[in-house]
């Protein structure tokens, strides 16, 4: 029987590089990033990703075949975990979203003039993507009612539609855009994917949207969310993903691993939020006292560690089943970890928050930017009542109705545990 909780020391040694790395050269940078020249700050990112592949880290989430080290889920979680402390960090290692979840679905479904045109500068920074599938009038959980159309023309397709929350839209060289294409398809063979490139004809950024993270939005930085339409956007045929009809299949391509990158990465955030909470607890005195020797703030504190080792837990037992029998098998675990990791973000925070006092709700402390940035995880990425929905059917499925009294109705079983016990009574008296 395998069971081990420990990494092996090659692999450890890389996680004890990222910690340092992420730490003592990411982390100093937060306060004063946004302030520095475009110029130096392109410049000192490249620095920095150099850095991370020369440690052979970069874009790890793609297997050898696809350009990326093939570590599987369980090591990518544990790095995710570390790169989760830092908000910037996807950044420097090369898995920043939607970017991330973009090659993964360039790699599967693209050809090979397609990879050299999108993937690989994709891969390699050159050229920065976004994906386009949430629309404003239909649940963005339910894309089997996409609006969105895209009809053949010759050698072109023309694609027409209102899409918004695509995320880096105004900013990306690039839109993986998921359209349908046959309706009689329908539910989950009717769409497809083309890449709309920037420029585009038809291709129009009507906006970056306002939101709890960045109310007052400046129209085409990096990580806004934008509203689009494409009116008449004539597209060439060879800017199809696949076949007419895979934007299902290709979806789900970029859908399962994220899912556990974002549970490990909320879970490394958590525990930087809970480091704070516990240095405020042991530094603040209220009442006579320390903030840690109240009972109220020691329950906020066990709450916290408790339901952070818990998230952590069962996100590496769904990373530990896609490596073993793959996404769609695993599909509940995973489904359960990104429930259960997005809540728990958001009630960490608020724990620090509220220890933390007026200090926490200030910008003088980084939590009220991660509550406020980490708020669209229970939304994005599939709803965490769709999710809750996939654990629940999953748990059901192997139930069945009964008549009568339930299975452990105790005076239906007097008769047969005395049927048992006579059995057992007599094999032991011949013994």
């Amino acid at each position: 029987m395998a069971w081990d909780f420990e990494t092996e020391p090659e692999f450890q040694a890389k996680l004890d590089w990222m910690r340092s790395f992420i730490d003592d050269e990411l982390i100093p940078l937060e306060p004063v990033w946004k302030r520095m020249a475009p110029a130096d700050q392109a410049r000192v990112k490249r620095h920095l990703q150099q850095q991370v592949k020369d440690q052979g880290l970069w874009a790890c989430h793609l297997d050898p075949s696809l350009g990326g080290p093939g570590f599987g889920q369980m090591k990518l979680a544990l790095m995710h975990e570390l790169i989760g402390r830092c908000p910037f960090s996807m950044e420097i290692f090369g898995n920043q979203a939607p970017d991330s979840g973009n090659t993964e679905l360039l790699a599967a479904g693209a050809n090979e003039a397609q990879k050299e045109r999108w993937l690989w500068p994709n891969l390699e920074g050159r050229l920065r993507s976004a994906f386009a599938l949430t629309e404003p009038f239909e649940a963005g959980s339910d894309p089997t009612r996409l609006r969105t159309t895209a009809r053949r023309d010759g050698d072109d397709w023309i694609i027409d539609g209102h899409k918004w929350f695509c995320t880096n839209g105004s900013f990306a060289d690039f839109i993986i855009v998921m359209a349908e294409t046959n309706p009689e398809g329908r539910p989950h063979q009717h769409a497809s994917m083309f890449v709309v490139e920037k420029g585009t004809p038809g291709l129009n950024i009507l906006r970056d949207i306002p939101t709890m993270h960045g109310p007052d939005p400046v129209f085409g930085e990096l990580g806004n969310h934008a509203e689009i339409r494409f009116e008449h956007c004539r597209v060439p045929h060879e800017n199809l993903i696949g076949k007419p009809g895979d934007g299902f299949v290709l979806a789900q391509k970029r859908l399962g691993g994220g899912r556990i990158h974002h549970a490990m990465r909320w879970i490394g955030l958590a525990k930087r939020a809970l480091d704070i909470l516990c240095e405020r607890a042991v530094s603040r005195e209220s009442h006579g006292k320390k903030l840690a020797s109240h009972q109220m703030v020691q329950d906020f504190i066990f709450q916290s560690k408790s339901e952070i080792e818990a998230a952590r837990l069962i996100t590496f037992q769904a990373a530990w089943r896609m490596d073993k029998v793959g996404a769609r098998a695993a599909r509940a675990e995973i489904s359960m970890a990104k429930a259960v990791s997005s809540r728990m973000l958001l009630a960490v925070l608020d724990r620090a928050i509220q220890v933390c006092g007026a200090l926490g709700y200030s910008g003088d402390l980084p939590l009220e930017d991660w509550y406020r940035t980490n708020r669209f995880g229970p939304i994005g990425d599939g709803p965490d009542e769709i999710h809750k929905v996939v654990v629940a059917r999953d748990a059901l499925k192997n139930f069945v109705a009964v008549e009568g009294w339930p299975t452990e109705h105790v005076p239906s079983r007097i008769a047969r545990g005395e049927q048992v016990f006579a059995r057992l009574l007599a094999a032991a008296g011949r013994s």
